[in-house]
């Protein structure tokens, strides 16, 4: 049984992401974007698609001791924003140089209709290894599928492109497989003190909204020099 990640060094974070704790050892790959279901805080990690969906949105070198932890919705454009303006300076500076662990949490709103859609999908990508180019595809695409009705043909086109097997995605996302993952992070994450997105959970603290790259150095910063100076356990 995979370790779960329960020491963030705060009780907030404590609770958010439950992966095993070598998942992901290597950096993100290069370029590399309407809920009323009820509440759950059980992740399933018994399947084991919703187990590899849960390490693959963790990134970053398996040796970091910090943890920031990324509280999104796909449809949100702040969250958009954030990818837009900061996220590739974040990925490049912390999580490929190794400083950084990173995992997503999902945080759907319910004001949009297709973030738990998207969220689904996604996360039936990152089953396959595939999260981060979902991820990224998403967020580039935003535009595209936010207001559709039915944004599937979008949804499976990025599936195409991001390279999952498409029939095994296609199932996962058709029995719905990872919804108890998605409302368990929601959960977690409004536990922790998330209440809008983009949320960051770094070093015990809680930063809301779409921050500059360059506010959110230093927090990251603090945290990372602060992890180096604990002895290890």
């Amino acid at each position: 049984m995979p370790k779960a990640l329960v020491n963030f060094g705060a009780a907030l974070l404590a609770a958010l992401v439950t992966a095993c704790n070598s998942a992901n050892t290597t950096p993100r790959p290069e370029g590399t974007s309407a809920s009323a279901a009820p509440k759950t805080t059980q992740t399933g990690t018994n399947d084991p698609l919703i187990a590899a969906a849960d390490k693959g949105r963790i990134a970053g070198d398996s040796a970091a001791k910090t943890w920031v932890i990324i509280a999104s919705d796909f449809q949100c454009p702040f969250c958009r924003q954030w990818h837009t303006e900061s996220y590739r300076q974040f990925v490049d500076e912390y999580v490929r140089s190794g400083k950084v662990k990173v995992a997503y949490i999902n945080f759907p709103l319910g004001q949009h209709q297709n973030a738990v859609p998207s969220a689904q999908a996604a996360m039936c990508a990152s089953a396959q290894n595939k999260f981060w180019q979902y991820h990224d595809a998403l967020f580039d695409t935003q535009d595209k599928w936010e207001n559709m009705p039915q944004p599937r043909p979008v949804l499976d086109s990025i599936a195409h492109a991001v390279g999952v097997n498409f029939e095994a995605w296609k199932k996962c996302v058709d029995g719905d497989t990872m919804l108890p993952l998605i409302f368990a992070d929601r959960d977690r994450a409004a536990t922790a003190g998330v209440q809008s997105t983009p949320t960051f959970l770094v070093g015990g603290k809680v930063i809301a909204g779409a921050v500059p790259f360059s506010d959110l150095k230093p927090i990251v910063d603090s945290a990372i020099a602060k992890s180096e100076s604990k002895p290890p356990q």
